[in-house]
């Protein structure tokens, strides 16, 4: 009597301790009463290739990839979806059945998904976009708002040049605001995004001065430590709907947990509570 394999996923960075991954799938996989496991992997990045092309031979079916990998991969991988190529990196792997490694990034998805969730009444095309941050997760998001048909995007960034280099990439709907304008870009702003690690617990706040914020704007910060960031609580102070970082993470591993074990999973508030454990 012959067994299906178990199928096997999980996610790989370096460190790795940190990540809510390992809950996230848990949660889903004990729901679903779905077969499977999902592990964290600490690998150094000189042995990423060695140890993505082994897992498929030990069960895997696929992994998510973080920090510093998510560039990276895009050299290893076989086949790479344009949005991971756009945005120049890859955070979900499928080791497909014919052997080739299938590159795609799903943050994008994810930062849209949660926002359409918390805040269905979100209009992009009604206005013009507002980025705080340049790095690798502005660069999802850039994408996603490109789109969803937001018709201009504002980015500020600290290091100017990190913000020019999206907007030769991205084109003409791209607009680059000194950070010490950083401010200026909520006076027409109606969704504001910080993609940037200020706020978050350990590192500076985001120092932007926030009066310009338009009650028709809606908010969103990736920081998800805290929960509600300082940007977060001056924008519901002002009247403006807020979203908060943590569903982008719960969404962006919807297609994942999909692909590799079968079932397409629910974002709820169960979910959010296991994560936040």
């Amino acid at each position: 009597m012959s067994h299906a394999p178990v199928p096997l996923a999980g996610v790989i960075g370096h460190p790795i301790a940190h990540s809510k991954s390992p809950r996230l799938h848990a949660h889903w996989l004990r729901r679903y009463n779905a077969p499977g496991h999902y592990i964290p992997m600490d690998v150094a990045p000189d042995h990423l290739a060695e140890v993505i092309r082994t897992l498929p031979k030990a069960g895997f079916v696929g992994v998510n990839v973080t920090i510093p990998h998510k560039e990276k991969i895009l050299e290893i991988a076989d086949l790479i979806t344009d949005r991971a190529t756009l945005i120049g990196a890859a955070n979900t792997l499928i080791f497909r059945k014919d052997g080739k490694i299938h590159a795609d990034n799903t943050d994008g998805y994810g930062f849209v998904e949660n926002i359409r969730q918390k805040a269905p009444d979100w209009t992009p095309k009604a206005g013009p976009a507002a980025v705080f941050g340049a790095g690798g997760a502005a660069r999802a998001v850039v994408a996603a708002l490109l789109d969803v048909g937001v018709p201009e995007i504002m980015i500020s960034n600290r290091t100017r040049i990190r913000a020019e280099q999206l907007q030769r990439d991205f084109g003409k709907r791209i607009t680059v605001v000194d950070w010490v304008q950083a401010g200026n870009m909520l006076d027409e702003a109606r969704t504001v995004v910080n993609t940037s690690s200020l706020g978050m617990v350990g590192q500076p706040e985001l120092r932007v001065p926030l009066d310009g914020l338009r009650q028709d704007a809606l908010v969103t910060d990736l920081v998800y430590t805290p929960l509600q960031t300082r940007l977060l609580r001056t924008a519901t102070e002002m009247g403006c709907t807020t979203v908060d970082g943590l569903g982008m993470l719960l969404h962006q591993a919807v297609p994942g947990f999909e692909r590799w074990f079968g079932t397409r999973p629910e974002v709820d508030d169960d979910l959010r509570a296991a994560v936040l454990r």
